[in-house]
């Protein structure tokens, strides 16, 4: 006798802009979910979604102006919400996200989980309070195959000692990209700029790939756009605890827009991934077996995740698949809240070095001892 599918997971989307539609569509394409309510203040915003979704064959969710009348009892029909996937400006994230963790409810924080440290760990220790609720951080590229590979070699200790990485996330992003919103560059609802919000997935990748980051000294600037306050351009070397040595390199002003390459080197293997693939691997291990790019891609084709009956798959939801098992089996999502942490102190720690002009440690941040300290940027297109 077989068993019952579970009742899919019943998801409140807090901000119905890309991000927050993007989400939408990809529960409609999940068996685990069913987006039961959606959120905005902008009422058009939400009611174009939900247009989306019985457009795509799922019920109508129920539109509300605030998340708290949402998650009142009875406010929802067909049950009261299971997650809340926060979807909103940057600068909201921690603020919504623990107003959904004390509903009693999961929380899923899109990147990054704040712009500022204070809410952020104050979000972690009320998570660390209600051990029985599912906190995640969206980082859907952990899954991509690519990624999946290479960490899964450097934890198999195929590149023998890691000694150092390259993060490039060159990218171009238009005036008007900047003009077309006016929390778009500010520092309190963006939280800054290329690295803030384009270049934190590859950041977190990187941390993914060689961990916690010891120091960062930076440099930043603001070179290509006008009427923001953050940077288009960022660089830093990071220092990690076995000695390695990581370059960052983020900005919105590499015309035409070169996408995003990763590589990661030691005394026994490389690799490179660019735009999501990857694109050259030579390792070998303790046995001294060599692995090479095809070996390696044809395990990733072996492995390839499909979606349901394959029709439709992206990291995403993958990343949902998980969130959902977690909830179910009582477990920690795969990218959790602690890992959002670390990406964003690492972040801070960029915008911090280039603002007070030295090394910062990142423990440093994690602790709290840069909480009330500003951050600029730095040299603009004058020079000044």
């Amino acid at each position: 006798m077989s068993t019952p599918a579970p009742a899919p997971l019943r998801l409140a989307v807090v901000g119905c802009g890309v991000i927050g539609r993007l989400h939408a569509e990809v529960a409609a394409h999940s068996p685990d979910l069913e987006v039961a309510a959606l959120i905005d203040p902008y009422e058009p915003a939400a009611a174009a979604v939900a247009d989306q979704l019985v457009a795509l064959g799922q019920p109508e969710p129920r539109v509300f102006g605030d998340l708290a009348t949402a998650l009142d009892d009875g406010a929802v029909e067909g049950g009261p919400v299971d997650v809340v996937a926060v979807c909103t400006l940057s600068g909201t994230h921690a603020a919504l996200a623990r107003e959904a963790l004390d509903a009693g409810v999961h929380v899923v924080v899109e990147k990054p989980l704040d712009v500022a440290m204070g809410p952020a760990r104050a979000l972690r220790e009320a998570a660390a309070a209600r051990p029985g609720q599912v906190v995640a951080v969206i980082s859907q590229h952990r899954h991509d195959p690519a990624s999946l590979a290479v960490h899964n070699a450097l934890k198999a200790g195929r590149f023998g000692t890691v000694t150092s990485a390259v993060a490039n996330i060159d990218w171009f992003r238009t005036q008007a990209y900047y003009d077309s919103a006016d929390w778009r560059g500010t520092w309190a609802l963006d939280g800054g700029g290329a690295l803030m919000n384009q270049g934190v997935h590859t950041l977190d990748l990187l941390l993914w790939f060689l961990g916690e980051p010891v120091e960062v000294t930076a440099h930043t600037a603001r070179l290509g756009h006008e009427r923001i306050e953050v940077e288009d351009v960022a660089v830093a070397i990071l220092r990690f605890a076995n000695g390695a040595l990581a370059t960052l390199h983020a900005t919105t002003t590499a015309y035409p827009d070169l996408g995003v390459r990763l590589q990661v080197h030691g005394t026994d293997g490389s690799a490179v991934i660019a735009a999501d693939e990857l694109t050259f691997f030579h390792a070998r291990d303790a046995e001294g077996t060599e692995w090479e790019s095809d070996q390696v891609a044809r395990e990733l084709r072996e492995a390839a995740v499909q979606g349901p009956e394959g029709a439709y798959a992206n990291p995403h939801l993958t990343q949902w698949t998980d969130i959902a098992a977690a909830v179910r089996e009582g477990r920690d999502p795969w990218v959790t809240l602690d890992d959002g942490l670390l990406a964003l102190a690492t972040v801070r720690a960029v915008y911090l070095s280039a603002t007070l002009e030295q090394p910062i440690r990142v423990a440093d941040v994690l602790a709290g001892a840069y909480d009330d300290q500003e951050t600029r940027t730095g040299t603009d297109a004058s020079g000044a």
